[in-house]
This record gives C-alpha cells, structure tokens and sequence, in this order.
C-alpha cells in the first residue's frame, strides 16, 4: 500500500474517532501527522512540525485576544449598537449587512481570513445580544467572504487568473466571479431560511435598546448609552482600525497586528485585562494546528494529486470533473484554499483539452467547490468563527453545528456546483 493511501486512510480515520469521541481532533491530528509521516513518509520530527500553521494559530491567538479586551471594555456593545442604529434597528438586514462587508473586503483584494477575522467577532458578537442563531451569522460572514473572494483584483481571483492565463485558457474573470458570487449568496440565503431569518423579519430594537419580545436589546443600557463612547471604546475602535489598515492595506499579518494591538491595550489598563488572556479560543488553537500539521502530511504524501490523477484517467470529462471538484472540497476543507488553488486547476487540464467541458465554467465549478468548504471548523474561516463564538454558546455545541454544516456542504456542495455550472455546457 502506497503512502497517498495510508494517508487517506488516517484522514478517514482521525474524522470519525474525533466525531465519535468527545477527543479534540487537533490531538489526533498531530498524533495522525506523526505516525503517518515517521513510518509511512520517513520523514523526521522536524520536518513534521515545519507543516504546522504558525500564521493560522498566531491568527486565532491574536483576534481572540483582541476581541477579550474589547469584550471586556464594552466596544464590542458599542459597535453591535451603531450596526443596529445604521439599519433602523432592523435585525433581519444585519446578517446581510456582514455578508456584503465582508464581500467588499475580500472583493478588493483582503485575503478571506483577514475579513472573517475583522467581521466575524463583531458579526457573532451581535448574534449573542439579539438571540441571533450564531451557526447562520457565523456562516453569512464566511459565505460573504468566499461570495467575493474571486473578483478579478482578490486574491483567489488573481491566482485563478493567474494559472489559467499562464496554461492558455481563455480569460474567464467574471464568470468565475460570478460564480462564487451567487453560489455563495444563495447558500447564504438557504441558511438565512432555514435557521430564523423569517423570525427575524418581524424583529425591530428601538432606541431605548428593548427587542420586540421584551427582551434587553444592549447589555450596557440600550443604544443611547452604548453610542457615547468611553476614552478606553474610542481607542479600542482605533486599534480595530490600525489592525484592518496595517492588514490589509500594508499586507501585514493579521496575526501579529491584532496581538500587537491587544498587548497595547491590555499595557493600558494591565489590572481590568489580565485575564483577557484567558478567553483565547486556546481548544480551537489546538483543533487548527494538529489538523492543519496532518493537512501537510497529508500533501507529502501525495494523496491529493494521486486523486486527481485517477480522476483525470477517468473515460468520461464530465464524471472526472465531477471527481475533481469533491477533491477540491475535501482537501480544503482541511487545507488551505489559496494553496489548493494553484495545485487542482493544472490537474484538470487534460479534461479541458478533451473538449466537451467550457474552460472557463469548469475552473468556476473548481474554484468554487475548493472554497464554499472554508465553513470547515478545521480552516481558517471556520476556527475564526468557532473562536469567536457568542459566550451563551456552548463550544462544543458550536463546534458540532459547524461541522455538521461543513459536512453538507463538503457532500453536496460540489455535486451541485458541478450540476449548476459543468453538467449543461457537457
């Protein structure tokens, strides 16, 4: 037996123990990416560990910390206030209002986790003030995230772009974009159907912060008095926006300028943070960094390729498309989207050059089944959501909602992206 099959066999392997066992699946990974890569790989310690996340977990450190504070200091009341007060306290149009955010973040060239890191602690944040099911408001940034992600001047956008311009296919930015675009949205507003947002249609919070049901809009006292910020809100607010501007426009770490931030603030008021620290999503941390150390493994192994190529091998353009779609959700939703991208496209040239499939609607259909997956808990999108979830939540409980979720989008996804966007033009 091959390395590409025992590391499949341990993928499948870690999945159903750490969802059968109340074990964090970040312990089996490591353990997985162990054995896997000493014995089946003969690669050393040391090589193993290299494929460990640093980015990612100093990322989830860094956010989580960041939002503590802020939590802690009342600017997470004040922020949720102003969105509330911005859509005439409407509470249906805010779910829409963080998808289309974090959309436009992305959709200008922000890197997906940065923008999930910006807007999800806030998006979540308003989901535990007005009983809004995180499991929807967590996704819908995700969803927006992803909905954007492939605009011709984005990040996945310009390495799509990129690959399909240096193999000789025809330029396809804006379907591709599209695609994302509107697949993205109509997940959104699946889960916006199935998980309350008609109830929330009748919800209104008036001034005073009281919710329709009687129930207290803002913790702090209601919108009038979140909205008059204190001297520590107004510089937490300006190391939000430091954070975002060194992030995205300098191209900066996430990771590093939400901690830097966070230690700034905690130096500030060192007696009112100390256990801010404390509040780091330090299971999720755990869960990211051993799943993401056997996600490398499980690439040295060439277990992703050898798929592809089977699928390539396959008689039939269509079915074989079909194959190489599910392959881009599944290694994704364990791997990185922006790294996945570059590899899945040239695999699927030799079914492009059979003909019978459109080039460009092919690549849609894989860039999209490689992306719509980052609702996985064990991505980064997904563990910043699952991080940042609303402290009436259970993280257990979360986690589990979540990959449930991931689950149904990682069997059906690609199946329908595949159906919509390849299966016509055949």
């Amino acid at each position: 037996m091959g390395p590409e099959w025992v590391a499949i066999i341990a993928l499948v392997a870690l999945f159903v123990i750490g969802t059968v066992l109340p074990i964090n699946m970040g312990a089996l990974g490591f353990v997985a990416a162990w054995v896997v890569g000493m014995y089946a790989l003969d690669m050393d310690e040391s090589e193993i560990i290299g494929g460990l996340s640093g980015d990612l977990v100093l990322t989830i450190v860094g956010v989580t910390y960041l939002f503590a504070i802020a939590r802690n200091n009342g600017t997470v009341d004040l922020i949720v206030a102003t969105f509330v007060k911005a859509v005439g306290g409407r509470v249906a149009l805010i779910p829409w209002v963080m998808f289309a955010v974090t959309a436009v973040l992305t959709g200008v060239g922000a890197v997906s986790p940065a923008a999930c890191a910006i807007i999800g602690p806030i998006a979540l944040g308003f989901a535990g003030r007005y009983n809004i099911n995180p499991l929807m408001m967590g996704m819908f940034v995700v969803h927006g995230a992803q909905g954007g992600g492939f605009s011709p001047i984005s990040i996945y956008g310009s390495i799509t772009n990129g690959v399909m311009a240096d193999a000789g296919l025809p330029n396809s930015e804006l379907v591709i974009f599209f695609s994302s675009l509107v697949v993205n949205l109509v997940m959104a507003g699946i889960l916006f159907v199935l998980l309350g947002g008609r109830r929330l249609m009748g919800m209104r919070v008036d001034e005073s912060g009281e919710s329709p049901d009687g129930g207290e809009g803002a913790s702090s006292g209601g919108l009038a008095t979140t909205t008059r910020a204190r001297t520590d809100q107004v510089l937490t607010l300006v190391a939000f926006v430091a954070v975002a501007t060194i992030a995205l426009a300098f191209d900066r770490s996430i990771g590093f300028t939400a901690i830097t931030a966070a230690v700034v603030l905690a130096m500030l008021a060192p007696e009112r943070h100390k256990d801010a620290i404390k509040q780091i999503a330090w299971p999720t941390v755990l869960l990211v960094a051993g799943v993401s150390t056997y996600a490398f493994v499980l690439t040295e192994a060439g277990s992703d390729e050898f798929v592809g190529r089977w699928a390539a091998s396959l008689g039939v353009a269509a079915l074989g498309a079909l194959v190489l779609c599910y392959v881009g959700g599944v290694v994704s939703a364990f791997a990185s989207s922006t790294a996945l991208l570059p590899v899945i496209i040239p695999i699927a040239l030799p079914l492009i050059a059979e003909g019978g499939v459109s080039a460009g609607l092919f690549v849609a259909a894989l860039a999209v089944s490689s992306t719509i997956v980052d609702v996985s808990p064990f991505s980064t999108n997904g563990a910043l959501m699952l991080a940042n979830r609303p402290d009436n939540v259970g993280e257990q409980a979360y986690y589990r909602q979540i990959l449930i979720y991931s689950v149904i989008v990682v069997l059906a996804g690609p199946l329908l992206v595949w159906a919509a966007l390849v299966l016509p033009g055949w």
